[in-house]
């Protein structure tokens, strides 16, 4: 009986789940209907993979995770590749044996996945070290000594470059060094690009976020009121006694407006 060449999308998805542990069928059916991908269709309307159907889920994969494009981009890139020939494969790319040779924009791709582990690493090590749930003390917390470039920071946040560039744009995120064409960013822009990459996620957008920005800048300036005479004095009690005051003060700000947003939330949507 002849080999099928071709698979069903239940079967590309055991293929890339080992590369891509997220992977399911509806992103598959969403990548379809963006027109990244195209299988074939069975009279009765089943999908049929062939070999170059999965390679070119891979590369959309591996451009999404590696790189953060858009798929708009990606999408630019698969027409290049196209253009070039497409992804040619031969053999199967089950497991099960064969030849593989994939595009040279699939190489070409394959050793900036390599290149770009090492940040990778980093990002996440960086990323274990900050914390952004900190309780009443969080204001007299120690730094955690993280320095981030650009792109690390975009992979230990998990957002992208072009949100990481709107962020920077409203003034949530700002860099803590620069020298020549090198920026680095601390701790504490890790932690703000982490929460705001969780606001996006919801369809909030830097520009609605700003309102924290001028809050905190207003929280700041009164809490500095309260803690100047305390700084003035410069011992080593007084400077206890101001990371104490701060870090009480933060505690209280963050509880009148989680009673202050229960209570508004709690009029509007009863209406």
């Amino acid at each position: 009986m002849a080999k099928r060449t071709h698979s069903s999308i239940g079967d590309v998805l055991n293929q890339l789940r080992d590369e891509f542990p997220d992977i399911t069928i509806s992103k598959i059916r969403f990548l379809e209907s963006q027109g990244l991908v195209d299988p074939e269709r069975t009279p009765s309307g089943y999908r049929k993979f062939y070999p170059a159907d999965v390679e070119r889920l891979r590369f959309i994969l591996r451009q999404q995770r590696e790189h953060f494009l858009p798929l708009k981009v990606i999408k630019e890139r698969l027409d290049e590749v196209d253009r070039d020939g497409g992804f040619a494969v031969t053999g199967p790319i089950d497991g099960s044996g064969g030849d593989r040779t994939v595009d040279p924009a699939t190489v070409d791709a394959l050793f900036e996945e390599t290149r770009r582990a090492a940040q990778s690493a980093e990002a996440r090590s960086a990323s274990a070290r900050v914390r952004d749930d900190e309780g009443t003390e969080d204001l007299a917390s120690a730094e955690s000594g993280v320095s981030l470039t650009r792109a690390e920071l975009v992979r230990a946040a998990g957002t992208t470059e072009e949100d990481l560039a709107r962020l920077e744009e409203y003034g949530l995120i700002t860099p803590s060094h620069s020298a020549g064409d090198r920026v680095l960013f601390d701790d504490e822009s890790l932690a703000v690009a982490r929460v705001c990459a969780a606001f996006m996620r919801h369809g909030i957008e830097p520009r609605h976020l700003r309102m924290y920005r001028a809050f905190a800048e207003r929280e700041a300036s009164l809490f500095e009121q309260v803690v100047l005479p305390y700084r003035r004095q410069r011992n080593p009690e007084a400077q206890a006694r101001t990371s104490e005051t701060l870090g009480e003060l933060a505690g209280l700000g963050r509880r009148l407006r989680t009673a202050l947003l229960r209570q508004t939330v709690r009029r509007t949507f009863n209406n």
